[in-house]
């Protein structure tokens, strides 16, 4: 099991951010642990038990339907912190969070994080600002599958997945894919040929490589920018008044 001289907290945005004092109430804390691929944190109706603070994986939430139909709704990486509902109040999940690329995270009890978010201070302001992009997340989510096309929403998907991870390297099946995008695993299927075609990505075996970045930028849709404008936009707000203060 990799130390803290491989990861710290502080691979975490949220976490990064914290003012010394805040981090130092929280270190002794947070546990590292390995979150494998498809490895399920919570799910629907399951009571929050511990808070994640990614650091190189991805989690997925997930809604499911009572057929089985499953459509991602956002996605968290070391950008944000798994466990928005108890950051509102609430004590439940409402849909599914699986982990969508394996890697580690750091985790805290739910009673200490919720400790310190009773304090309004810093980590409650960045957890509720990181909540303000995560619904932001999941409206553009809406729009893209509504109106754009299977390619489009693969372009997307690809992007901000990748903006998550260190490399420039995704494992994942077109069958997890198809599932995350809501979408028939041929379409996706016809999507990546369609990239591959055009030398955008290698795929192969579930292993996806993106060889022309500002090639898949110009084939996504506006979704892709428009949260990631928000993200910045949140975020660098939060400098600012750290900056000020």
């Amino acid at each position: 099991m990799p130390t803290e001289s491989t990861y710290n907290p502080k691979q975490n945005r949220i976490l990064g951010s914290l003012a010394t004092n805040d981090y130092s109430r929280l270190q002794d804390d947070l546990g590292l642990v390995e979150l494998k691929l498809g490895q399920v944190l919570y799910e629907s109706g399951d009571t929050v038990g511990y808070i994640y603070f990614p650091i190189t994986c991805i989690v997925s939430l997930i809604s499911t339907t009572k057929k089985g139909g499953t459509a991602e709704l956002a996605i968290t990486g070391n950008d944000g912190l798994v466990g928005i509902p108890m950051v509102l109040g609430g004590d439940s999940t409402t849909h599914r969070v699986i982990v969508q690329s394996a890697g580690f995270a750091y985790r805290a009890k739910v009673e200490v994080i919720r400790w310190e978010l009773d304090q309004g201070g810093e980590l409650q302001h960045l957890a509720l600002r990181y909540t303000q992009a995560l619904m932001t997340q999941m409206a553009q989510s809406i729009v893209c599958n509504r109106f754009h096309t299977v390619d489009q929403q693969l372009c997307r998907w690809l992007l901000s997945s990748m903006d998550l991870l260190p490399g420039n390297q995704l494992n994942m099946t077109q069958e997890l894919i198809a599932n995350m995008l809501g979408v028939r695993r041929e379409a996706v299927t016809e999507a990546a040929g369609k990239l591959q075609a055009a030398n955008l990505i290698e795929y192969s075996r579930g292993h996806i490589q993106i060889l022309d970045r500002p090639g898949l930028e110009a084939r996504s849709c506006e979704c892709y920018v428009a949260v990631k404008a928000e993200y910045e936009r949140i975020f660098g707000l939060q400098s600012s008044v750290r900056s000020a203060s």
